[in-house]
């Protein structure tokens, strides 16, 4: 079984400008995701995607990775970054004439995950009938219970209304929130047209609920950093 792993990083960050090379803890924050995919033994090669020479010049400093110039077209604000992964994946399947098996992407905005959680959420993909696998951690509210959405006329409801009431949060089902952390593919399923994040077999790879966080603002990054310097990340 041969795997890859990507770690995309725009340098056009508007939430908290320059954020993947910001120092968290001493060193960027790219670099915490880089040494977690290096050290936990699973990959083949390492990509690094970025529009930006910064961003790629902090990651070679950080181990033997393989650099990918990402064109224009998919670093904008609005490019979605399945297709940014699908170039990082193609340029070193042709670089090192190999085709990966197993295609996993590691979130450099979300460094809250240990080595261990990158192994075993691989080893869900590879020893079940998963199309894929994503992560995530326990929801703190509930669309059946106390989340909300507006309807046309100002009012609101509950997003997702039970067939039969309930009174307790801890009666609803089971729900969680997505954390960008870890995201693992079959290279056939990952290069179809129509793929997507969720499908019919994707499963999940639960986390504690202290991953919880993956940086889009400032008081992200303050938060992220104090719950790794906590926990000795």
């Amino acid at each position: 079984m041969k795997r890859i792993c990507t770690v995309c990083a725009r340098g056009g960050s508007e939430g908290v400008p320059g954020k993947n090379i910001r120092p968290l803890l001493g060193k960027p924050l790219i670099a915490h995701t880089l040494e977690q995919a290096l050290d936990v033994g699973l990959f083949e090669r390492v990509a690094v995607s970025s529009d930006s020479a910064d961003i790629l010049g902090v990651a070679e400093e950080y181990g033997d990775v393989e650099t990918i110039e990402r064109p224009e077209e998919l670093a904008t604000s609005e490019s979605a970054k399945l297709p940014a992964i699908q170039h990082a994946v193609s340029e070193v399947e042709d670089r090192c004439d190999q085709v990966y098996d197993t295609v996993v992407d590691l979130d450099a905005t979300a460094p809250i995950r240990e080595v261990e959680d990158i192994r075993n959420a691989v080893q869900l993909f590879e020893t079940t009938d998963a199309s894929n696998v994503i992560t995530g951690v326990p929801a703190r509210k509930s669309p059946y219970f106390n989340l909300v959405e507006k309807t046309a006329n100002g009012y609101v409801k509950l997003s997702k209304p039970p067939d039969e009431p309930i009174v307790r949060r801890q009666d609803t089902p089971e729900c969680f929130d997505m954390n960008a952390s870890i995201y693992v593919w079959g290279r056939d399923a990952f290069f179809r047209s129509d793929v997507e994040p969720i499908g019919k077999k994707t499963r999940l790879y639960e986390m504690e609920e202290h991953q919880a966080y993956d940086i889009d603002s400032e008081i992200d990054f303050v938060i992220v950093e104090a719950i790794m310097d906590h926990t000795n990340q």
